[in-house]
């Protein structure tokens, strides 16, 4: 029986509220849950309720979004399993470098890695390189891995491609790819200096040098890292190579051309399909289409209007340059970045919305330890090195950089849109 217009709000309202607590609490109490469970329910109940068909329900999911999500978690899966990621960290952290060099060329790597693969599995494939090295070296691993954990963020943050919330952005507000990074690179190369600069001269910078007789453990994730393949490697950076060519020089559809892209990497005499299919997140794709179809409902209620309008009533909106970066970076943290994004999206136009949205909703992420995939990854992966990172680590170079970085998205964004007028 189909509700009545009224109760059929309520519900929508119900369930949107009730996956929106999910995104905050990173479940639901008592139930085995994650984000991606959460959405996926919410998303099952709103076609439940009748709100919306199960057409209408495949027709709110941005599939442009999907497919060059999915795409690029194959190109990360192929240079993960040619070991490109351990091998380049390896060689990196075998030059005859002092403590502030090696910190500011592994923070390079990961920046310049995360920039066009996911900054989650760039972690995830240097966090146990990272912390050996440091072991072996006697230096004190924490600065340097939370240190790989913001420059994964901010180095993300200089393309479309480099996190899901900025191929989210740039897919919905059709944003052109070259004319992004113009804008994006300068304030991200500052603020990886700011990362460096804090590392090496920050209050934790006094005390870096571990015990001579101390113990330097074992890493199993690093032992069960796939071995260099310089044929396989050599293939993903072609198409990757090719990849940003096209992204830069024509008007290719970029989930089409990283679709193709995808389909050259499957076609493979030595990776099984099997295993570079099991390392794509697919929660991650779960959590995008289940977003979409639970804002999407939400929306169709029209409150959603009547809330950007109450506030652009009392001289609050939200495509201005300060109601969004204040937004942005309380959204980013309360909810995670991908949900933040997907509420303010519909709300957005224009270039300069999209990149004030794209680099706060990331930068944001290296606030708090909870505040990003990237930061979790490595703190899982240190505790299995033995290394301890807590919250409070976390904090002490996380919240500092954080607002040394916003600061300067801040001023130089201002300064574009000063320039611009």
């Amino acid at each position: 029986m189909m509700l009545g217009h009224g109760a059929l709000d309520w519900g929508v309202v119900a369930i949107f509220v009730t996956v929106y607590l999910g995104m905050i609490l990173g479940g639901l109490p008592r139930l085995k849950l994650d984000r991606s469970g959460v959405a996926l329910l919410g998303a099952i109940g709103m076609i439940g309720l009748g709100d919306l068909t199960t057409a209408q329900a495949a027709s709110a999911v941005d599939l442009p979004t999907i497919l060059l999500l999915f795409s690029f978690m194959v190109l990360s899966a192929q240079m993960r399993l040619g070991g490109f990621y351990t091998a380049l960290t390896q060689r990196v952290g075998a030059l005859p470098m002092g403590r502030s060099a090696l910190l500011a060329a592994l923070i390079a790597v990961a920046a310049a890695l995360s920039a066009v693969f996911s900054n989650d599995v760039v972690c995830l494939a240097m966090t146990p390189v990272v912390a050996q090295l440091c072991l072996q070296r006697r230096l004190d691993p924490v600065p340097f891995l939370v240190g790989l954990a913001c420059a994964a963020n901010i180095g993300s943050a200089a393309t479309l491609i480099g996190n899901p919330q900025n191929m989210l952005i740039g897919s919905v507000l059709q944003l052109p790819f070259g004319a992004y990074v113009r804008q994006a690179l300068p304030p991200v190369l500052m603020s990886l200096a700011v990362l460096w600069a804090w590392l090496v001269w920050g209050p934790q910078a006094r005390s870096h040098v571990l015990p001579a007789d101390g113990p330097v453990s074992g890493d199993l994730e690093l032992r069960a890292a796939p071995a260099f393949d310089a044929w396989q490697t050599g293939k993903g950076l072609g198409v990757a190579g090719a990849l940003l060519l096209v992204f830069l020089f024509t008007d290719w559809p970029r989930e089409v051309a990283a679709l193709v892209g995808a389909g050259v990497l499957l076609l493979s005499r030595r990776f099984h399909s099997s295993r570079v299919m099991g390392l794509v997140d697919w929660n991650v794709l779960v959590l995008f289409m289940g977003l979409f179809v639970v804002n999407h409902a939400f929306e169709s209620t029209g409150l959603a209007a009547q809330a950007v309008a109450w506030l652009g009533g009392q001289g609050v909106h939200l495509a201005d340059t300060g109601p969004l970066f204040v937004a942005a970076v309380g959204l980013s943290n309360l909810l995670s970045n991908v949900p933040a994004v997907m509420l303010l999206l519909p709300h957005l136009q224009g270039m300069q919305a999209g990149v004030m949205l794209a680099l706060v909703s990331t930068l944001a992420g290296n606030l708090l330890l909870v505040g990003s995939i990237a930061n979790l990854i490595v703190v899982d992966l240190a505790h299995r090195s033995g290394i301890a990172i807590d919250w409070r680590a976390h904090a002490r170079v996380g919240i500092p950089v954080t607002l040394l970085t916003l600061a300067i998205v801040w001023v130089w964004l201002s300064g574009i849109l000063t320039v611009g007028r």
